[in-house]
């Protein structure tokens, strides 16, 4: 069950994190896996553990907030692979910010990253996946996307764009055999997650890192891992029946 054998799949924001672990996921059920990401660097090193592995996997540099950069990544896929079945549009950028403090630039940075970038690849993905006869498409939101968060406005607004945009491309196109579904985590311990708390708050990082455990009922964050099980498992055909869905990962935030 829950395999990928014969698959081809793009991961964008595979460099770290989140996007990491669901690259490295899928290339252990048997996909072969396009790392879509900005940062070069952390591309190969997912590349790099996929192939110690046994996986296969190459990395695509594209900056996601471009249209003549997505277009190139995936006519590179085309090339290479000669079809896509899945994607996953994990690429994205948090802000921290209230409407009152929330600059025009911040608008802009976000809507670029979160809702511009899922758009551009989804286009670009659609009608690849109508010549393959089908494929899933999954999208990162997060809880941000069904209740309010403190101080997260835009990022709040980027993520309720995403569940949108996940049950429009459901919608439009579930007679194509396309499905789309978003996955919704709380805090989830990511590499962001360490530079956030030394940037705000040096000297207090264990401190501050127990309290935003605590926020998940649960007693935890949640790890990168857990979100690629819940991936494998949206993206494999044991999900056949399902689209159009949101699904929270989040410690029992929306149980409590």
């Amino acid at each position: 069950m829950f395999r990928l054998d014969g698959k081809t799949a793009a991961v964008t924001g595979a460099g770290s994190g989140i996007g990491r672990a669901i690259a490295t996921t899928f290339a252990g059920a048997g996909a072969r896996v396009f790392v879509v990401e900005r940062d070069v660097r952390g591309g190969d090193e997912t590349v790099a553990a996929i192939r110690a592995r046994g996986g296969t996997a190459s990395q695509i540099e594209c900056d996601v907030t471009s249209a003549d950069s997505v277009a190139a990544a995936f006519a590179r896929i085309d090339r290479e692979a000669h079809r896509l079945d899945l994607l996953v549009n994990n690429a994205g950028i948090a802000h921290i910010g209230t409407v009152e403090n929330t600059s025009e630039a911040d608008l802009d940075r976000i809507y670029a990253v979160n809702v511009k970038g899922l758009a551009l690849c989804s286009r670009a993905a659609v009608p690849r996946m109508k010549k393959a006869g089908g494929g899933a498409i999954l999208n990162l939101a997060s809880i941000a996307s069904l209740i309010g968060l403190v101080d997260r406005f835009a990022y709040s607004m980027s993520k309720g764009a995403v569940l949108a945009m996940t049950r429009s491309i459901a919608v439009d196109f579930i007679k194509d055999k396309i499905r789309c579904n978003c996955v919704c985590p709380a805090r989830v311990h990511t590499p962001f997650v360490d530079g956030y708390l030394h940037a705000n708050y040096p000297g207090r990082e264990k401190e501050m890192y127990q309290q935003l455990s605590e926020y998940q009922p649960v007693g935890r964050m949640g790890t990168p891992e857990e979100v690629a099980a819940l991936a494998l498992y949206l993206c494999s055909d044991e999900a056949s029946f399902i689209t159009g869905q949101a699904y929270p990962i989040d410690g029992g935030v929306l149980v409590f």
